[in-house]
């Protein structure tokens, strides 16, 4: 299968480019959404690339590259009661949680704003830059990840 391409959200305040530099490999825990979920499940393989997105800050864009370092897996923070990803209903041999883990490739020379994004006619059917798309895993076009790294 050729290799494809997502945008990862991310707050910075919770898990930033700078903390994946750091520790290399994390697992992407805590998705709690069924289409975002099935993107992991269905689609994700290893070697995949990653735009790595900071979100819910005070500029928020593609910060950095990361790859999928890992196949799906069950995400261990929905069966932690203390973790606010705790879901009772999922079960250890049932999951209905997954993640892959991501491996840092590099930070950007510049933080790549959503609004020099949403300015650009070429991204226009991103889903990134499309009223009310909130996912945190958004599928990437070869051609749209390929723009976005010539803004760099």
């Amino acid at each position: 299968m050729s290799r494809r391409y997502w945008l990862l959200k991310s707050e910075p305040e919770e898990f930033s480019i700078d903390a994946l530099a750091r520790v290399d490999i994390e697992p992407w825990s805590g998705i709690r959404n069924y289409q975002a979920r099935n993107f992991i499940r269905d689609d994700m393989q290893v070697g995949d690339g990653i735009l790595f997105y900071h979100s819910n800050c005070a500029e928020p864009g593609v910060v950095g590259i990361a790859e999928v370092a890992s196949t799906a897996h069950a995400d261990p923070t929905q069966f932690d009661k203390r973790s606010d990803y705790f879901d009772p209903a999922s079960k250890p041999e049932k999951p209905r949680w997954l993640l892959v883990d991501v491996r840092f490739q590099r930070k950007l020379r510049r933080t790549i704003t959503l609004n020099e994004l949403k300015g650009r006619a070429e991204l226009a059917e991103f889903a990134l830059v499309r009223r009310g798309n909130r996912l945190s895993v958004l599928p990437v076009t070869r051609a749209q990840w390929d723009f976005i790294l010539d803004l760099e």
